[in-house]
Formats: structure tokens, sequence, C-alpha cells
């Protein structure tokens, strides 16, 4: 599987869900629009998911192709991927603030990979036990309109992912007013020195992981 990050909350997975031989399938995780200052990612998509219908994270139109769009809670299978999105709330006010967002649990390739979106709460009992076992986190910290550094380390601690990947923070050339990866990556204390746009991964590498944190980049 390889994970590439375009910045704000927006990621491509890329995998094979039929195992080796099999065409890849690329699946598209909240497509911002131009109006973060970022270059909103482009290609050939066979999956989009939306978190919410916000214009930094629904610009499905700048992808190729004609995917099948996932944009509410609920169970899917989709060419081989299992997907369940969970409903949440973009702010702590049950989500009077910021309106609703949807948590996904992708699981391929044997790996379960669970993206937040952008929370703006803590998990409920429930949600915990849905995403628990999760391999690959991507979670917000960069406050504001979610969840901020030190909750977010807070999930993790309660979650114990194998990997962890910060997202939603303030990286060179957006306009987001949010904050840095500093005050997380000083406060987990275990951010990755090296950073890439693309990360490959299989089953077999997260054996000796645990919350391991993986900081991307963009090309």
């Amino acid at each position: 599987m390889n994970i590439q990050y375009y910045g704000h909350s927006c990621f491509k997975i890329t995998t094979k869900p039929a195992g080796r031989g099999q065409e890849d399938i690329n699946a598209f995780i909240d497509p911002f629009g131009k109006t973060i200052g970022l270059r909103p990612p482009q290609g050939q998509a066979d999956i989009v998911m939306v978190t919410h219908n916000h214009p930094d994270h629904n610009n499905v139109e700048a992808l190729k192709g004609s995917p099948a769009i996932i944009d509410i809670p609920g169970e899917y299978s989709v060419k081989g991927i299992n997907i369940v999105g969970i409903g949440t709330y973009h702010d702590d006010k049950g989500g009077l603030e910021r309106g609703l967002n949807t948590i996904y649990l992708i699981d391929t390739e044997d790996m379960k990979i669970c993206h937040l979106g952008d929370l703006g709460t803590d998990l409920t009992e429930k949600q915990m036990e849905i995403l628990d076992g999760v391999d690959i986190l991507m979670i917000p910290i960069g406050g504001k309109f979610t969840i901020n550094a030190k909750k977010a380390i807070e999930i993790i601690r309660k979650l114990e992912p194998k990997v962890v990947i910060p997202m939603h923070y303030k990286i060179n050339g957006t306009t987001a007013d949010i904050a840095d990866e500093k005050e997380f990556c000083s406060e987990i204390g275990n951010c990755s020195a090296s950073r890439t746009s693309k990360l490959n991964i299989k089953k077999k590498d997260l054996e000796e992981k645990h919350m391991e944190v993986m900081v991307m980049t963009i090309d």
C-alpha cells in the first residue's frame, strides 16, 4: 500500500485489495480546493471519501475518472475495499457550530486505516470500540477548527495505533489559520526526523511498531 499526502487532510491511498497482480485502486480522502493556498490534488480516482461538505475537504471535481463518492456514515464495500463511515461532530457543541463530520475506517491489504476527518470533540466509548485495533491513524492536530495537539495525543494513547500520521496543521504554503506540528511533536516526543510525501507500507512492516509518528510533507 502506498499513502501519499497532499497537505491539509488530503491523502491518496493506492492499494491492491485483491493481492499481487491485481489492478491498483486509488482512494482519495478529503480533496481540497484552491482556497487554502495549496495545489489541489489531481489524478485518477476510483473512490473518494469526503468527511464533511466544506470547500477545503470536498473538491471531488479536481479528480479524474468516475469515482464512487462516499460522503455520509454507513458501511460500504467498493472495489474490494471495506469502508465504515462513523458519524461524529466537527465541534464540541454537538455540531451546532460547524456541523457534522464522518470518520472513515478503511480495511484493505489486511490493514486498518482510520481517517478522523475534522474531528472536533472526543470519541465516545462506542466509537472507540469500532476503531479498536486500528493500524494507521490519520489525526488532526492543528486546533481551532478541529481537536488540538493535546486532545489528539489523548486519543492516540487511547487507541494505540501502530502508526500515527498527523494532518490538518499549518504547513508551508497554506493560508489555513491553524497551529503547526511543533507543539504536537514536542508533547508526543517521537515524531519522525525524516519526512516524505509518500509512504510504502505492508502488513509485515507494522509488526514491531507502536504509536510511531510519521510526519509527512508535500512535494
